[in-house]
């Protein structure tokens, strides 16, 4: 997943530490495109082979990120089949070759997962102990965690449960985006519904953060410790766009538009990030505000975007 949203945050975080990160891409004559001769790129179709041991011999960490993105297309059933194999698949192919590791293993396996984990919670507010929810993205991330939980135990995992990240890349709130420059964008169904959200900048520190911190173990919430409700969200969006944010989408128009995955913006999931604040973690941005205003800020020529990682 190096070359995707969040990975080339990750992979510029690793190089601003010192570290030398090796990319495993599905297509690595791209990859190299992308982050120049000073990264090596190798081969690897995660749903169709093994890892290659090799590479992996000489790794201290590895990052897993890879998927098919939940908002890519409406979720039809082979779609949805498409979701859960490209993380289940892939997941254990990696961990298939680090257990078949003879000499030295890497020491942290970062295995990355979703708030979607959860399910649709309304108003409860949800730590790394809480319980499954329901409903298909539950499914997904509780198959996709339980593959990773079969690594070698000597291998310290770390389970990134990674919320709504807000970042300038593709997403869902690029859609959103002109509605809203417009003056036309506005809560959606309730507007009570809780949404985890997390700068992208912070994905890739508490990632980071994980790596090098020993005590960091199972799952860790990647999240913002400050979850708004949509309306609260709509009204600091308005805000950085300096444009007014009144006008509602209902539910039932947001169901006929996206079917199931009209899940993403309905359902409600108030997550705190224990796990990483216990540990040290300090945040680039705790606010939803200073968050939108910096990426709504005019010098950017990217877009703003939110991009829902299975949850």
């Amino acid at each position: 997943g190096a070359t995707g949203f969040v990975g080339k945050y990750v992979v510029q975080n690793l190089l601003k530490e010192g570290m030398t990160p090796v990319v495993l891409s599905r297509n690595p004559s791209q990859a190299q495109k992308v982050f120049g001769s000073s990264i090596q790129a190798h081969a690897w179709n995660p749903e169709k082979e093994m890892a290659p041991v090799t590479v992996l011999e000489t790794a201290d960490a590895v990052v897993h990120l890879a998927g098919e993105g939940i908002a890519n297309k409406r979720w039809s059933e082979k779609q949805k089949k498409k979701i859960l194999d490209s993380r289940v698949l892939g997941t254990q192919n990696l961990v298939k070759a680090l257990n078949s590791l003879k000499g030295k293993k890497p020491k942290v396996l970062v295995s990355a997962s979703a708030i979607g984990f959860y399910g649709n919670r309304g108003s409860d507010v949800l730590n790394e102990t809480s319980l499954l929810g329901n409903g298909f993205l539950a499914d997904v991330c509780e198959a996709w965690e339980a593959e990773a939980r079969k690594v070698d135990p000597s291998i310290r995992l770390v389970t990134p449960r990674i919320g709504i990240v807000l970042g300038r890349e593709g997403g869902a709130l690029q859609k959103l985006l002109p509605l809203f420059k417009l003056g036309g964008g506005g809560p959606v169904g309730s507007g009570n519904q809780y949404m985890s959200w997390v700068h992208v900048k912070d994905v890739a520190g508490m990632i980071v953060f994980a790596i090098k911190n020993d005590s960091i173990r199972g799952v860790m919430n990647t999240v913002a410790p400050n979850p708004v409700t949509n309306s609260e969200f709509t009204k600091a969006l308005g805000k950085a766009v300096r444009r007014p944010a009144f006008m509602p989408a209902p539910a039932f128009a947001l169901k006929l538009a996206m079917g199931e995955l009209s899940v993403l913006v309905l359902h409600s999931q108030r997550v705190l990030p224990e796990v990483a604040q216990k540990a040290g973690y300090v945040f680039q941005f705790s606010q939803i505000q200073e968050a939108l205003n910096d990426l709504a800020k005019k010098k950017s020529s990217h877009p703003v975007s939110m991009a829902a990682a299975a949850g």
